[in-house]
């Protein structure tokens, strides 16, 4: 790519802006009041580079929602409301690099830890943040620290792309092309949906205030027509694979996970995932979701290895382009816990948790489609007991809740995830005083300082999260809760990025265990834990749903990690799988939010012949329940389930 010097591009752009757009000749953001002055560096870009202003604003939107995220990069390593991209500083590896879970999460059938693979070099046409340097004689670090040259540096990357295909007419809908290359697609469908969600959000406007305050304004502009016939002359492949369990609204493309023996080892060695025919043979209730903490080609490598685990797709953060690996109907190797696994579909996002703290509008947005077909397809509750996060999967014994993963992390916006699904908190509205609340902060105002991003124990910056931290009194001075299974040594949770112990997310649900003053208690792994809640900022609002508490006569209730049948269920031919608690109870008195009652299952597939897999059910029935962090099962018949008002 060409790096052309500022004066040709400005030389070869117009200045003539749509109606609605600022016409003149801007002047200084910093002349502006603070809260405007985004607002105006987009306008004083789009001059200089002759870019139409809502094109600059549209393509924004769609990487960053306009925010500056503390100048942290995104877990694709872009940059700054116009996610320049930087992947020569985001590391490698990915999610299995690190703890001791075993993805598979069958002792019947442990796996050993994944390998991991060197950093790759970034590929064609995502090292952006160099290509806008170099186009307006400053440093990638200033491109990364200072948004308004940020701002400078995309108008300028999208100029010279305008320039590059030759487009003379400089109206909002010839610069289509422009817009699909700017998405970094390789392929005409990715970079096509990236395009189409620009302009959908040109056409219909939005305004948003950010998350350091600025206010922005997208004026809609109706009935634009794009130039897509400019999709032909940016030399790109066509990779959407017919006939797969995708949505028709976004780019999908097959890259099957192989399903083979590991010669020489027998037929009790094989990979990379489970035949199944699901939902016949089970039903599938969850869809869980995790951040691959690699790049998009390091996933497609390794999801190509029999050796390695699986997932079931993956979405790339650039430009929203989904791969599917293994069908819906086959069981993925992703969650920890084998029960999980054989009811649910793993979805992976580009991302590095380690090194990165947000993710794209882009990302978000096929994403969503994604999981809204698929809980469509198979009768998946959109809510937080069913659309969970690998943080939310529970350990399957005592001996693995520590090394489980806490992907997709705090920074993952849930909140506006479920908007994007079409399943908004604010719906499900309890009255005042309700004994259920859901957890749903305010996410740009909502900043809780954790340590780990990068560093052990140093400060992560300070920025937007779902995450509500617990204290074990109402002061943020009181320590945090304990939890056993991540700390047995009795002691009590850290605000490290990873440690989930004294933390909830926003759309689960707790049962309130009282209140005082500017805060409120649930019931959290067999405590009252507190967290602020104040009236003009609440943390947390009032639900309407169900709540289990033990039995009368009942001190405890075993808690569990996986729904397995009881020993009499099994036939000869299948180990007993035992069920096992977790080291905490369900004590009298207190009350946790109750999503489904269940039949107990156990998917016995050991071996590469699929004749011997079975599915063993048996009479037991659980409760799921929001325990903590976590989810977890209750037996049935140790329980009352009641309404929560």
């Amino acid at each position: 790519m060409s790096r052309r010097p500022r004066r040709r591009l400005t030389q070869f752009a117009t200045v003539t802006l749509t109606a609605g757009l600022l016409a003149a000749v801007p002047t200084s953001a910093q002349a502006q009041p603070t809260e405007q002055q985004r607002q105006q560096a987009f306008a004083s870009a789009a001059h200089e580079f002759g870019v139409p202003e809502n094109v600059l604003l549209g393509v924004s939107y769609m990487e960053s929602r306009w925010d500056y995220n503390a100048g942290t990069p995104s877990t694709a390593a872009g940059y700054g409301p116009m996610h320049l991209t930087d992947l020569l500083a985001s590391g490698g590896g990915t999610e299995y690099d690190h703890g001791t879970e075993d993805a598979r999460g069958d002792a019947a059938r442990p796996m050993s830890v994944p390998h991991a693979l060197p950093p790759a070099a970034p590929p064609a046409g995502l090292q952006t943040i160099d290509v806008a340097a170099g186009l307006i004689h400053t440093s990638a670090d200033a491109l990364r620290k200072d948004p308004t040259q940020n701002i400078r540096g995309g108008a300028a990357l999208l100029a010279d792309y305008q320039h590059q295909l030759g487009a003379r007419d400089d109206s909002p809908s010839n610069w289509y092309g422009a817009v699909a290359r700017y998405s970094g697609a390789s392929d005409t469908d990715a970079a096509a949906d990236f395009a189409d969600e620009v302009f959908d959000t040109m056409s219909t406007g939005m305004t948003r205030t950010t998350d350091d305050g600025q206010l922005l304004q997208l004026a809609a502009t109706p009935g634009l027509a794009p130039a897509r016939d400019q999709l032909k002359s940016l030399g790109l492949t066509a990779k959407r694979t017919p006939g797969l369990d995708c949505p028709h609204t976004v780019a999908c493309e097959s890259v099957p996970a192989p399903y083979q023996q590991i010669p020489p080892n027998g037929p009790g060695d094989y990979g990379n995932h489970d035949l199944a025919n699901r939902p016949q043979s089970q039903k599938i209730d969850y869809i869980v979701i995790h951040d691959t903490e690699g790049t998009w080609d390091t996933a497609m490598t390794l999801i190509n290895d029999p050796t390695y685990v699986s997932w079931n797709y993956t979405v790339r953060s650039s430009d929203g382009q989904i791969a599917e690996h293994v069908p819906a109907k086959d069981v993925a190797w992703h969650a920890g816990n084998w029960y999980v696994n054989s009811k649910a579909i793993g979805v992976e996002h580009e991302g590095f948790a380690a090194h990165g703290t947000w993710y794209t509008e882009a990302m978000y947005r096929a994403s969503s489609k994604l999981v809204r077909y698929l809980a469509n397809e198979y009768d998946i509750p959109l809510d937080r007991a069913h659309i969970i996060g690998h943080d939310n999967v529970p350990g399957t014994t005592p001996a693995t809740i520590a090394g489980m993963h806490w992907d997709p992390g705090p920074y993952w916006d849930w909140s506006h995830y479920f908007d994007l699904l079409g399943a908004p908190f604010s719906h499900d509205l309890g009255f005042p005083g309700s004994s259920l609340v859901t957890i749903n902060p305010a996410f740009v105002s909502n900043q809780p300082i954790f340590t780990g991003c990068e560093t052990a124990g140093t400060p992560c910056p300070a920025r937007g999260s779902t995450s509500v931290i617990l204290h074990t009194a109402p002061s943020d001075t009181a320590p945090l809760l304990t939890d056993a299974g991540r700390h047995p040594d009795g002691s009590s949770a850290t605000m490290d990025v990873a440690d989930v112990g004294s933390r909830v997310e926003t759309g689960q649900q707790y049962a309130v265990a009282g209140a005082q003053g500017d805060w409120t208690a649930i019931w959290y792994l067999g405590q009252k834990g507190w967290f602020h809640n104040p009236k003009n900022a609440r943390t947390a609002q009032p639900a309407i749903g169900k709540v289990v508490i033990a039995k009368p006569g009942l001190a405890t209730v075993p808690v569990y990690g996986r729904a397995y049948p009881e020993a009499s269920a099994y036939p000869a031919t299948v180990p007993v799988q035992p069920i096992v608690p977790l080291p905490y109870t369900l004590s009298a008195g207190q009350r946790y939010s109750a999503a489904d009652t269940l039949g107990s299952e156990y998917y016995s597939a050991t071996t590469f012949d699929v004749s011997q897999h079975l599915v063993v059910r048996g009479k037991t029935k659980y409760v799921q329940i929001q325990f903590g962090h976590r989810i977890a099962y209750v037996n049935a018949n140790d329980v009352l389930i009641l309404p929560a008002f």
